[in-house]
């Protein structure tokens, strides 16, 4: 089943700033090619063995997330900033934007949960009328970049989406909320639009905003374990999320192969008004 939502070539940054500013997300084929998402899922796997800092390892048994990964090896530099998505992002946030987290996830079989749809972050709560007939535009605040590194069925825990829905003003299932990682009740739907799973290949990628409504879901496979990086995008002016926080340092050999922008994304600011 192929996905049914429009795509954007990697070289369209405006069409994928676009989307985001009116679906909420952008799907964009063929990121990655074949050796390079073996390639990145078997770096993946070797880093089971070696957690950092929050990281959450459920050998087997449970979900393996690993945060801050770009920290870890000179190797992962070359997933902050794809050409032509990086551009889109930098016109959503600013030149100054900078990552706030990267991580890396296995889901084995039987793992995983179709949650409540939810926002990862609500900044702004607004009455939808003012969204949805332009008369106010919502800055983006936050952004993920999803590459995916599995052929996507419904059975190998897709993320689930609703186009447009940041567009709501606030999250599923309640109003004025400003908590991340918001979850409401029941609704699986906004202005028409249903919950929809995101069906891609192996080496896509999918760049979506902080408030359209999403969620995970079960791996209902036997033998196929999803793998997925994450790249999370912010402005300047949002606190980056590396732990273990006061006592995170950086790793000085990914600092010496990070090209000026690169160093831009993993925090090299320019002194401004608030330091």
């Amino acid at each position: 089943m192929d996905s049914p939502f429009p795509t954007y070539a990697q070289s369209d940054s405006d069409g994928i700033a676009s989307a985001i500013r009116e679906d909420g997300f952008a799907i964009i084929p063929e990121v990655l090619a074949k050796s390079e998402v073996e390639e990145l899922k078997s770096t993946i796997d070797s880093i089971i063995s070696t957690p950092g800092p929050g990281d959450g390892v459920g050998l087997g048994k449970g979900i393996d997330h690993f945060k801050c990964v770009f920290n870890r090896d000179p190797y992962w530099l070359q997933f902050l900033d794809k050409s032509g998505i990086i551009e889109a992002v930098e016109d959503l946030m600013g030149k100054d934007s900078h990552i706030i987290g990267m991580s890396a996830w296995r889901s084995p079989p039987g793992t995983g949960s179709f949650g409540q749809l939810h926002t990862d972050q609500l900044f702004v709560p607004m009455d939808e009328e003012l969204l949805t007939t332009g008369k106010v535009e919502l800055p983006v605040f936050i952004s993920t970049l999803h590459f995916y590194l599995n052929d996507m069925d419904e059975d190998l825990c897709p993320t689930w989406i609703v186009p447009g829905s940041h567009k709501s003003g606030r999250s599923p299932g309640g109003k004025g909320a400003t908590a991340s990682g918001v979850q409401g009740g029941e609704e699986m739907s906004w202005n028409g639009e249903e919950a929809r799973p995101v069906l891609v290949k192996a080496g896509d990628a999918m760049l979506f905003r902080s408030e359209v409504w999403h969620s995970g879901s079960v791996n209902r496979t036997e033998d196929r374990t999803r793998y997925l990086l994450q790249v999370h995008y912010s402005r300047r002016g949002i606190a980056q999320r590396f732990p273990p926080y006061l006592e995170f340092k950086y790793n000085q050999k990914v600092l010496d192969s990070a090209s000026e922008r690169q160093l831009r994304l993993l925090g090299k600011h320019n002194i401004g008004a608030y330091g």
